[in-house]
C-alpha cells in the first residue's frame, strides 16, 4: 500500500496511526465496565455577545444589590398594574355616563322578533253619560298662568331708608308718578318723603286727579295732555260710558279720584323764585326769611366755585323729572358753606316749604344761587358777600333725610343744572 503524501511530510503521524490500528484487548471478567464519557462540547463558531441589560445585571450581582433591585422592580410593576386598572375603570365610567352609550348598545342588539297574536274580539261601545257639574279640562303638559296687570291704586307705607327713586323702581313706575299721585302728601317735593307716610301707588304711569264739581272730561283731559277716552276706558276708574251723560258735565261724583293714564302736569315748586334786588319781597310766600328793601352791592363774575368742601353728591342729584332742581352736596353738620360768587343776600332765614334755613344770593348779572337745609347762617338781608365768604353751615333743617347742602342755581329766572357750571 503506498504511503500517503501526508505521511512523508509528517512521519510522526504514521506512528499515531499505527497505534490506533491495534486491536482492543479484552478486559478481565472481574473488572467493572467503564461507563461511556460524554464528548466535550464543540467550541462555538460564533461566541455569544452579552446585551447591555445583562452587563448591568452582572454589575448589580457583583456589588450585591440584586435583592434590592428585585424589590424595586416588583414594586414598579405592581404600581403600573394599579394605574392600568384605574385607567380602565375610568374609561368604563365615562362610557356609562355617555347618553349615547345605551342607545348604541340597544342599536347593536338584534331587534326582537315579532310574536303573532290572535285578534281580540270587538268590545261593545260604552254609552256615555254626562256628569252633572263636571269641569272639562284640556290635557296640557304645561300650564301658563298669565300675569294679571294691576288696575287699582295700592297703598304703601314709607319705610326708613326709602327714597323716591327706590320706591318707584320697586313698583315699576317713574319717580314723577309718585309725586303726581301724592301731591297733598309730598307737595311735589321729594325731600318731603318721611317714614310712616302712606303713599298712593298708581297702577300705571300718569297722574291722579280728584274730581271737583264743575269739572268736564274735555277740560281735565286737555290739562293732563290725554284724551277723554283714555280716562273713561281705564278699567280702574270704573266709569260706564253709557251713564256718563254730557262730557262737559258728566255724572261723576265730586271727590272721586281718577287715574289719568299717561297724564302729565307742571310741578308746583316751593323753591325760591327769582328774587330781584329791587323787589325781594316777592319771596314772602317762602317764609320769614324774606328781605325788605335791598341796596345794590357786589356783582358776580359769572365764574363759580363749589359752595362746600366736598365736591360730590349725597342724596338727590339734579332731576327736573322729580322736581329736584338742585344738587345735594355731601357734608357733615356744621361744616362751612361758602358763597359761590360775589353778590347780595336777598333771602336769609327759615323756609316754610321744607328747605329749612335758607340763604339766597342775587349776583347782579342774571345769576342767583340758593343754599338750603343750613344748621345756621351768618349773613343778613342786603349784605354784600364775596366769593369764598362764609355764609352758613351745613345742616339737616327742614325736610331733610340727613345732613347735606341743597344747592340751586338760576339764570335769568330759570333753574339750571349746577354740574354745567361748577368746576
Amino acid at each position: 500500500m503506498p504511503k500517503n503524501d501526508l505521511l512523508n511530510e509528517f512521519p510522526e503521524f504514521e506512528d499515531s496511526l499505527s497505534v490506533n490500528r491495534k486491536q482492543p484487548q479484552p478486559l478481565p471478567q472481574e473488572q467493572a465496565p467503564i461507563l461511556p464519557v460524554s464528548p466535550p462540547p464543540e467550541p462555538e463558531i460564533f461566541p455569544h455577545k452579552k446585551s447591555f441589560l445583562e452587563k448591568i445585571w452582572e454589575g448589580i450581582l457583583q456589588v450585591g444589590l440584586a435583592e434590592g433591585a428585585m424589590r424595586i422592580g416588583t414594586t414598579t410593576l405592581l404600581l403600573a398594574l394599579v394605574l392600568l386598572v384605574a385607567w380602565g375603570m375610568g374609561e368604563l365610567y365615562k362610557q356609562a355616563q355617555d347618553p349615547t352609550f345605551s342607545g348604541e348598545a340597544a342599536l347593536a342588539a338584534p331587534p326582537p322578533s315579532s310574536t303573532p297574536t290572535a285578534d281580540l274580539p270587538a268590545m261593545p261601545e260604552m254609552a256615555s253619560s254626562p256628569v252633572s257639574g263636571g269641569i272639562t279640562r284640556l290635557t296640557e303638559l304645561h300650564t301658563i298662568i298669565p300675569t294679571q296687570k294691576r288696575m287699582e291704586v295700592a297703598l304703601y307705607e314709607v319705610q326708613s331708608g326709602d327714597t323716591l327713586f327706590g320706591i318707584a323702581e320697586r313698583f315699576g313706575l317713574k319717580p314723577e308718578t309718585l309725586l303726581w299721585g301724592n301731591q297733598f302728601t309730598l307737595g311735589d317735593n321729594p325731600h318731603n318723603l318721611r317714614p310712616g307716610q302712606e303713599l298712593n301707588i298708581l297702577p300705571v304711569d300718569g297722574t291722579y286727579h280728584r274730581w271737583s264739581a264743575g269739572d268736564g272730561l274735555n277740560g281735565v283731559a286737555n290739562f293732563f295732555g290725554v284724551t277723554p277716552e283714555d280716562i273713561i276706558n281705564f278699567p280702574g276708574n270704573h266709569l260706564d260710558p253709557s251713564t256718563l251723560g254730557d262730557w262737559s258735565n258728566p255724572h261723576i261724583e265730586a271727590g272721586t279720584w281718577l287715574v289719568i293714564p299717561g297724564g302729565k302736569r307742571d310741578f308746583v315748586s316751593w323753591s325760591a323764585p327769582e328774587i330781584p334786588r329791587d323787589n325781594p319781597g316777592v319771596a314772602r310766600v317762602l317764609g320769614p326769611g324774606v328781605c325788605g328793601s335791598v341796596v345794590d352791592g357786589a356783582v358776580g363774575a359769572g365764574v363759580f366755585i363749589w359752595p362746600a368742601n366736598n365736591q360730590f353728591i349725597s342724596g338727590f342729584d339734579y332731576s327736573p323729572a322729580t322736581n329736584h332742581l338742585g344738587v345735594d352736596v355731601a357734608g357733615k353738620e356744621g361744616e362751612p358753606v361758602y358763597a359761590a360768587d360775589h353778590g347780595v343776600v336777598v333771602y336769609a332765614g327759615w323756609n316754610d316749604w321744607g328747605y329749612g334755613n335758607v340763604v339766597v344770593i342775587n349776583h347782579g348779572n342774571g345769576w342767583q344761587t340758593l343754599y338750603a337745609h343750613l344748621s345756621a347762617y351768618s349773613v343778613a338781608c342786603g349784605q354784600s358777600v364775596n366769593q369764598t365768604n362764609l355764609i352758613g353751615a351745613i345742616g339737616n333743617s327742614g325736610n331733610s333725610s340727613g345732613a347735606h347742602l341743597h344747592f340751586e342755581m338760576m339764570f335769568n329766572g330759570g333753574k339750571v343744572n349746577p354740574w354745567d357750571y361748577l368746576p
